[in-house]
């Protein structure tokens, strides 16, 4: 799996070796932001903009974050009654890469803005509902994938398989 981050989050990793592959329907991105001084991940897949948001985040996370990422994408996957397999089996095998695609990052973008009215709306992070955010999130229309949500190429992706 390509993780292609954010300055920011590589920042937080550390150094790790940096490959340049081809930009991918396959690859995910990912994007480190701060809420209430909190470490939170903002992770999404490039071909169907399946997003998720996860919040309290530690360093050790994210210094662990094939394993980590992994447990989130399939914890996420089950929670939408999906096959925790929808994406492929090798999650935890990782290829660290710089983003490449800037409709990505305008969506993440957007995303991150959403998170931060949810936050907002509740009070604080802590009175956040996290799993309403997620599916909010993943089904939130985008423009760079022809106006579908992200649940629904999600879907037909994994019967497709």
């Amino acid at each position: 799996m390509v993780l292609r981050c954010t300055k920011k989050l590589f920042s937080i990793i550390g150094p790790v070796p940096i490959f340049e592959p081809a930009p991918d329907a396959e690859d995910w991105y990912a994007n480190l932001l701060w809420f209430e001084r909190r470490k939170c991940l903002l992770l999404t897949h490039v071909g169907t903009l399946f997003t998720i948001f996860e919040a309290d985040v530690s360093a050790s996370d994210l210094r662990s974050t094939g394993p980590f990422i992994s447990a989130l994408v399939r914890r996420e996957l089950l929670s939408e009654v999906l096959p925790p397999d929808a994406f492929g089996s090798g999650l935890e095998e990782l290829v660290y890469a710089r983003t490449a695609d800037r409709s990505v990052l305008g969506c993440m973008n957007d995303m991150a803005y959403m998170c931060g009215v949810a936050i907002a709306d509740s009070g604080s992070l802590r009175h956040t509902d996290l799993v309403a955010l997620n599916r909010s999130l993943r089904r939130n229309i985008n423009s760079a994938r022809n106006y579908e949500r992200p649940i629904d190429l999600t879907i037909a992706r994994s019967k497709d398989q």
